[in-house]
């Protein structure tokens, strides 16, 4: 298997720490409002991520934090704590919107059929572990009391900059927008680690600790969490593009200073989902969300479907065409799967032959519009229905498109494939014909269909059908 490595700008072959076993890390959602689907892209690129390791043999463990404490509204330590930011415009205290946030997330993942991580831990449940990990960074003198808050001394470090895509003229006060002076700070670069009142009088969460009472900052959480569960030497550590700097740098730099080795050797991130005016966000347009999708009657996994066409690697542009034509391709595609015979025995060298192709070329970097070509290749394949059937349920394992589950609006399982495929082959000729305002020959055709038994149904996702 090939991954590519943040750290080392290239696709390296995968060598986990411990043969056969994988530890793995997501950043998880900073719980102050619901996650978008340019949010949301992430998880699903880590879901397919960890499916396609257990698919290729690893055993492996996840672990997602959940911030409910410490992220300010721009990553370089600066504004207002995004959990009071929530709690103050829903008028709930932050353990309300935490509680009420993280369900709706999960419930969100459930709809895009992401797997829950095997560790979810909130960082409100390891004050103690920030708190040590910040003793050991003073007594190795890579941290600094000033302005009663605790800082990490990144002139400590021979190369801060270990993703190498930042330099010390873009951290400039002023040429970027989301960093600002901060007098207590020794170097410009530096970020906190523990927050004391002398930030928020107003701060809903503090703690005592060896510095005054306080919070802790955003970055360290990531790094202790891992550790807690993982050890301190992790395999792949996930999260969006944006999260490599400051958030990923800062997590790299507290946490080989603390144990004095290398702490993570692969960096997966997921690039954006931008909308046609540029990166998505919860503060312009139209709040993009699952349950905005269902509203819109789209399914959620057409919307997963959608984005295992593109490379995570690349940006994706979101847009509703876009989505319909995605929506109506994944329908004809489980059509034509829920389509395929049950009966008579299954060719296992078959089904080992396309396993064995699939991981060879999804294992190449994730290749999931790889994955989805060879869901076509095995539906044309000179098999029987229940080897195709046994080698796509193997491939959704990792795609997670729950392509043999019936579906509400008429499963169509067990239907002649040649009877399937003269249906599809007419909804597309009905399509054209409409296209082509021949309304006369559209109608004929859903007579002639009708006649067979085979009602059509008009969605905005598409035309489906349903047998009588």
């Amino acid at each position: 298997m090939k991954l590519y490595n943040s750290l080392t700008r290239k696709v390296e072959e995968f060598v986990p720490n411990e043969e056969g076993k994988v530890g793995m890390y997501t950043c998880g959602p900073t719980v102050y409002h619901f996650a978008h689907i340019g949010n949301l892209r992430s998880y699903l690129m880590e879901d397919v991520l960890e499916k396609l390791l257990r698919f290729s043999g690893y055993d492996v463990k996840r672990v997602m934090n959940i911030t409910d404490v410490g992220h300010l509204s721009s990553d370089a330590d600066t504004g207002e704590d995004k959990m009071l930011k929530g709690a103050k415009r829903e008028n709930k205290t932050v353990m309300e919107i935490a509680k009420f946030y993280t369900d709706a997330f999960f419930a969100d993942c459930a709809k895009l059929n992401i797997k829950t991580p095997d560790v979810v831990e909130p960082a409100t449940n390891c004050i103690d572990e920030f708190i040590h990990m910040i003793e050991v960074l003073l007594e190795k003198g890579y941290a600094y009391k000033a302005g009663e808050n605790i800082y990490f001394d990144t002139s400590k470090l021979s190369n801060y900059f270990v993703f190498g895509d930042q330099n010390e003229e873009e951290l400039m006060v002023g040429v970027r927008d989301d960093v600002s002076e901060d007098t207590n700070k020794r170097n410009k670069n530096d970020f906190v680690l523990w927050f004391t009142k002398s930030k928020f009088e107003d701060q809903a969460l503090k703690w005592d600790s060896p510095w005054g009472v306080g919070y802790p900052g955003w970055h360290i959480e990531c790094s202790c969490i891992s550790m807690k569960h993982l050890g301190e030497y992790m395999d792949i550590h996930c999260g969006g593009v944006d999260n490599i700097f400051p958030h990923h740098t800062n997590e790299i730099a507290q946490s080989e200073a603390f144990t004095g080795h290398k702490w993570c050797n692969y960096w997966f991130h997921v690039h954006h989902l931008n909308d046609e005016t540029g990166k998505m966000s919860k503060s312009k347009g139209e709040f993009l969300t699952v349950s905005l999708l269902e509203e819109k009657g789209y399914d959620p996994l057409a919307y997963r479907f959608f984005t295992l066409q593109s490379h995570y690697r690349k940006p994706l542009v979101f847009s509703y065409d876009a989505l319909d034509q995605a929506s109506a391709t994944y329908k004809k595609l489980k059509n034509r799967v829920l389509a395929l015979g049950e009966d008579g025995p299954v060719d296992e060298a078959a089904v080992k032959e396309w396993h064995d192709r699939f991981a060879e070329a999804v294992g190449n970097d994730v290749n999931t519009a790889m994955g989805l070509t060879l869901v076509y290749d095995v539906l044309k394949a000179e098999l029987d229905g229940a080897t195709k059937r046994a080698i796509i349920a193997d491939y959704d394992s990792v795609l997670g498109l729950k392509l043999l589950e019936k579906t509400e609006d008429g499963d169509n399982a067990g239907i002649d494939p040649e009877f399937a495929a003269y249906i599809e082959e007419m909804i597309a000729k009905r399509a054209a014909a409409k296209k082509e305002k021949d309304f006369a020959l559209a109608d004929s055709i859903r007579a002639e269909l009708l006649e067979k038994g085979v009602t059509l149904k008009d969605t905005r996702e598409g035309t489906t059908y349903t047998l009588s």
